[in-house]
Protein backbone atom coordinates (compact mmCIF):
# COMPACT_ATOMS: atom_id res chain seq x y z
CA UNK A 1 0.00 0.00 0.00
CA UNK A 2 1.48 3.49 -0.76
CA UNK A 3 2.21 6.05 2.30
CA UNK A 4 -0.10 8.82 0.75
CA UNK A 5 -2.91 6.02 1.15
CA UNK A 6 -1.97 4.62 4.67
CA UNK A 7 -1.88 8.14 5.12
CA UNK A 8 -5.47 8.59 4.06
CA UNK A 9 -6.69 5.70 6.16
CA UNK A 10 -5.22 6.28 8.98
CA UNK A 11 -4.88 10.25 9.35
CA UNK A 12 -7.32 12.17 7.26
CA UNK A 13 -9.88 10.68 6.91
CA UNK A 14 -10.65 11.09 10.58
CA UNK A 15 -9.38 14.72 10.57
CA UNK A 16 -12.31 15.28 7.83
CA UNK A 17 -14.64 13.91 9.52
CA UNK A 18 -13.87 15.91 13.13
CA UNK A 19 -13.72 19.22 11.03
CA UNK A 20 -17.08 18.55 9.04
CA UNK A 21 -18.76 16.28 11.17
CA UNK A 22 -19.85 13.20 8.21
CA UNK A 23 -22.19 10.46 9.48
CA UNK A 24 -20.99 8.13 6.50
CA UNK A 25 -17.22 6.55 5.58
CA UNK A 26 -18.72 7.24 2.20
CA UNK A 27 -19.12 10.87 2.16
CA UNK A 28 -15.29 11.24 3.15
CA UNK A 29 -13.52 13.24 0.32
CA UNK A 30 -10.97 11.41 -1.50
CA UNK A 31 -8.83 11.88 -4.17
CA UNK A 32 -10.37 10.38 -7.48
CA UNK A 33 -8.02 10.70 -10.09
CA UNK A 34 -4.81 13.08 -10.97
CA UNK A 35 -4.64 14.30 -14.45
CA UNK A 36 -1.52 15.15 -16.19
CA UNK A 37 -1.09 17.30 -19.48
CA UNK A 38 1.57 18.51 -21.64
CA UNK A 39 1.09 21.03 -24.40
CA UNK A 40 3.31 20.58 -27.41
CA UNK A 41 2.99 23.67 -29.53
CA UNK A 42 5.75 22.83 -32.05
CA UNK A 43 4.28 19.63 -32.73
CA UNK A 44 2.96 21.39 -35.65
CA UNK A 45 6.43 21.86 -37.70
CA UNK A 46 7.67 18.50 -36.65
CA UNK A 47 6.20 15.20 -34.76
CA UNK A 48 8.85 13.88 -33.47
CA UNK A 49 8.66 16.44 -30.68
CA UNK A 50 4.94 15.01 -29.43
CA UNK A 51 7.03 11.36 -29.26
CA UNK A 52 9.60 13.27 -27.00
CA UNK A 53 6.63 14.67 -24.67
CA UNK A 54 5.39 11.41 -24.41
CA UNK A 55 8.66 9.42 -23.41
CA UNK A 56 8.85 12.06 -20.49
CA UNK A 57 5.49 11.91 -19.63
CA UNK A 58 5.97 8.24 -19.67
CA UNK A 59 9.01 8.40 -17.34
CA UNK A 60 7.03 11.04 -14.81
CA UNK A 61 3.86 9.18 -14.64
CA UNK A 62 5.00 5.68 -14.76
CA UNK A 63 2.33 4.66 -17.32
CA UNK A 64 2.16 5.49 -20.68
CA UNK A 65 0.29 8.56 -21.97
CA UNK A 66 -2.51 9.31 -24.84
CA UNK A 67 -1.37 11.67 -27.81
CA UNK A 68 -3.75 14.42 -27.69
CA UNK A 69 -5.02 15.97 -31.17
CA UNK A 70 -6.76 18.98 -32.69
CA UNK A 71 -10.09 18.93 -32.75
CA UNK A 72 -10.52 22.16 -34.94
CA UNK A 73 -8.27 23.42 -37.58
CA UNK A 74 -7.04 26.75 -36.80
CA UNK A 75 -4.99 28.57 -39.55
CA UNK A 76 -3.52 31.46 -37.75
CA UNK A 77 -1.34 28.53 -35.57
CA UNK A 78 -0.80 26.52 -38.77
CA UNK A 79 -2.87 23.48 -37.16
CA UNK A 80 -4.95 21.33 -39.12
CA UNK A 81 -8.09 18.89 -37.46
CA UNK A 82 -6.47 15.46 -36.19
CA UNK A 83 -2.31 17.12 -35.71
CA UNK A 84 -0.73 15.63 -32.58
CA UNK A 85 -0.68 18.64 -30.56
CA UNK A 86 0.11 17.18 -26.70
CA UNK A 87 -0.15 14.28 -24.23
CA UNK A 88 -2.07 13.50 -20.95
CA UNK A 89 -1.73 10.61 -18.83
CA UNK A 90 -4.66 9.98 -16.16
CA UNK A 91 -3.54 8.21 -12.70
CA UNK A 92 -5.58 6.35 -10.52
CA UNK A 93 -5.57 3.98 -7.67
CA UNK A 94 -1.42 2.85 -6.48
CA UNK A 95 0.13 5.12 -9.42
CA UNK A 96 -2.14 7.79 -8.10
CA UNK A 97 -0.86 8.00 -5.09
CA UNK A 98 2.80 7.11 -5.79
CA UNK A 99 2.55 10.33 -8.05
CA UNK A 100 1.14 12.52 -5.22
CA UNK A 101 3.67 11.47 -3.28
CA UNK A 102 6.48 12.28 -5.11
CA UNK A 103 5.38 15.65 -6.70
CA UNK A 104 4.82 16.60 -2.97
CA UNK A 105 7.86 15.62 -1.50
CA UNK A 106 10.35 15.70 -4.28
CA UNK A 107 8.94 17.53 -7.35
CA UNK A 108 7.36 21.20 -5.52
CA UNK A 109 10.35 21.68 -3.47
CA UNK A 110 12.76 21.62 -6.48
CA UNK A 111 10.60 24.31 -7.79
CA UNK A 112 12.31 27.83 -8.45
CA UNK A 113 11.71 30.63 -6.28
CA UNK A 114 8.51 28.06 -4.88
CA UNK A 115 6.59 30.17 -2.07
CA UNK A 116 3.55 27.47 -2.17
CA UNK A 117 0.65 26.74 -4.54
CA UNK A 118 -1.98 28.92 -5.29
CA UNK A 119 -5.12 28.47 -2.98
CA UNK A 120 -7.56 29.93 -5.71
CA UNK A 121 -7.00 27.35 -8.42
CA UNK A 122 -10.30 25.35 -7.20
CA UNK A 123 -12.66 25.31 -9.91
CA UNK A 124 -16.38 25.66 -7.31
CA UNK A 125 -16.61 21.77 -7.10
CA UNK A 126 -13.84 20.80 -5.20
CA UNK A 127 -10.92 19.98 -7.94
CA UNK A 128 -7.50 21.41 -8.25
CA UNK A 129 -5.54 22.39 -11.18
CA UNK A 130 -2.26 24.20 -10.92
CA UNK A 131 0.45 24.24 -13.53
CA UNK A 132 4.60 23.68 -13.62
CA UNK A 133 6.91 25.69 -15.71
CA UNK A 134 9.31 23.03 -16.57
CA UNK A 135 9.44 18.84 -16.19
CA UNK A 136 12.96 18.88 -14.84
CA UNK A 137 11.57 19.43 -11.35
CA UNK A 138 11.03 15.42 -11.34
CA UNK A 139 14.09 13.21 -10.38
CA UNK A 140 13.11 10.99 -13.43
CA UNK A 141 13.95 13.56 -16.10
CA UNK A 142 17.29 13.50 -17.56
CA UNK A 143 18.76 17.11 -17.72
CA UNK A 144 20.97 16.33 -20.49
CA UNK A 145 18.59 14.11 -22.60
CA UNK A 146 15.96 16.65 -22.61
CA UNK A 147 15.27 18.98 -26.05
CA UNK A 148 13.48 21.36 -24.61
CA UNK A 149 11.88 22.29 -21.10
CA UNK A 150 7.79 22.06 -21.22
CA UNK A 151 5.77 23.28 -19.03
CA UNK A 152 3.08 21.06 -17.74
CA UNK A 153 -0.92 20.67 -15.68
CA UNK A 154 -1.49 18.96 -13.13
CA UNK A 155 -4.91 18.55 -12.01
CA UNK A 156 -6.04 16.39 -8.85
CA UNK A 157 -9.90 15.36 -8.62
CA UNK A 158 -11.26 14.76 -5.67
CA UNK A 159 -15.04 13.60 -4.39
CA UNK A 160 -15.32 16.77 -2.31
CA UNK A 161 -18.46 18.56 -2.89
CA UNK A 162 -16.84 22.38 -2.31
CA UNK A 163 -13.66 23.66 -2.80
CA UNK A 164 -13.23 24.28 1.41
CA UNK A 165 -14.06 20.55 1.54
CA UNK A 166 -11.13 19.96 -1.43
CA UNK A 167 -8.45 22.24 0.37
CA UNK A 168 -8.58 21.16 3.59
CA UNK A 169 -8.21 17.18 1.46
CA UNK A 170 -5.72 18.77 0.24
CA UNK A 171 -3.90 20.12 3.02
CA UNK A 172 -4.19 17.41 5.45
CA UNK A 173 -2.35 15.55 2.04
CA UNK A 174 0.73 18.04 2.41
CA UNK A 175 -0.24 20.82 -0.23
CA UNK A 176 1.95 23.66 0.81
CA UNK A 177 -1.07 26.49 0.17
CA UNK A 178 0.15 29.71 1.95
CA UNK A 179 -1.16 29.72 5.88
CA UNK A 180 -2.32 33.52 5.52
CA UNK A 181 -3.09 36.47 3.44
CA UNK A 182 0.40 37.93 2.87
CA UNK A 183 2.06 34.71 1.71
CA UNK A 184 -0.87 34.10 -0.56
CA UNK A 185 -0.61 37.14 -2.62
CA UNK A 186 3.10 35.84 -2.90
CA UNK A 187 2.12 32.52 -4.28
CA UNK A 188 -0.24 33.81 -6.77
Amino acid sequence: MPRMRAKYDAEIAKAMTEKFGYKNAMEIPRIDKIVLNMGVGEATQDKKKVEQAASEMELIAGQKPVITKAKKSVATFKLREGMPIGVKVTLRRERMYEFLDRFITIALPRVRDFRGLNPKSFDGRGNYACGLKEQLVFPEINYDRIDKVRGMDVIVTTTARTDDEARELLRLFGFPFPKNEEEEKQAA
